[in-house]
């Protein structure tokens, strides 16, 4: 599948994220030290919007129940936090970037 524009580069200043929707999926841009990553926008827990969530750094944290994920890779780093309780959360899947001039681009398949 070929590379779809998501964005520009404005859309999404350093230590910010944006949801945006490609191919019918919901996909989380953010700005890490000015590279731009991609992973599948809502939580693998509950499906809580990521880019509502907080940016630290290259991990998110979801605003629902607090699981974090690598942004750079989609990796789960810590799943929910509940009343206390620990719950395993999945990772998420990763993106393909390319930057063309100020066009975000993305693989998504």
């Amino acid at each position: 599948m070929p590379f779809v524009k998501a964005g520009t580069l404005s859309d999404v200043p350093a230590g910010k994220m944006k949801q945006v929707e490609l191919n019918g999926k919901i996909i989380m841009l953010a700005n890490v030290d000015g590279r731009i990553y991609a992973i599948a926008g809502l939580c693998t827990h509950q499906k809580g919007v990521l880019a509502n969530g907080t940016l630290e750094g290259k991990v998110v944290t979801c605003p629902r129940h607090g699981s974090q994920f690598d942004v750079t890779s989609g990796k789960n780093l810590r799943g929910p936090k509940i009343f206390g309780m620990k719950f395993q959360t999945g990772d998420e899947p990763a993106y393909e970037v390319k930057i063309d001039g100020s066009d975000i681009l993305l693989k998504t398949d």
